[in-house]
């Protein structure tokens, strides 16, 4: 597998992912009766910032992943980048999905998202500059 691959491919888990937050707003607006906004009603609010945060994360670092293998990173790199950031990012949807309070969740997938973000900055900054 090649990078642009591997980074198509966490590209693709990712949209999944998005794909099954979104079902999950529709599915929790339905049985709250909330048709726009949140209706002041938490799950409603709970289920759209799980959405949120990931929309925030994701794009901006798939973008940094592509760029990678477009710099002709290391394959595992981009593997290991991209199946961190998925790990993250289901890791806190579970986690916030299931309680709007902290959990270990939450915080592992906040942190790791964290991570793989700066690491995507620097290696992106490296291969560009060297």
């Amino acid at each position: 597998m090649t990078a642009i691959e591997a980074a198509v491919l966490y590209t693709a888990l990712c949209l999944l992912l998005m794909l099954a937050l979104k079902m999950n707003v529709g599915r929790v607006r339905a049985k709250e009766k909330v048709m726009f906004g949140d209706g002041g009603k938490e799950p409603v609010q709970r289920a759209q910032r799980v959405q949120g945060n990931a929309v925030e994360d994701v794009p901006v670092t798939l973008v940094g992943l592509v760029g990678l293998a477009l710099l002709s990173a290391p394959v595992w790199l981009v593997h290991a980048l991209g199946a961190t950031l998925f790990l993250a990012r289901v890791l806190h949807a579970v986690g916030l999905g299931g309680s709007s309070g902290g959990s270990p969740g939450r915080m592992w997938g906040t942190l790791l998202s964290l991570v793989v973000m700066l690491a995507t900055v620097i290696a992106c900054l490296w291969y560009v500059v060297v």
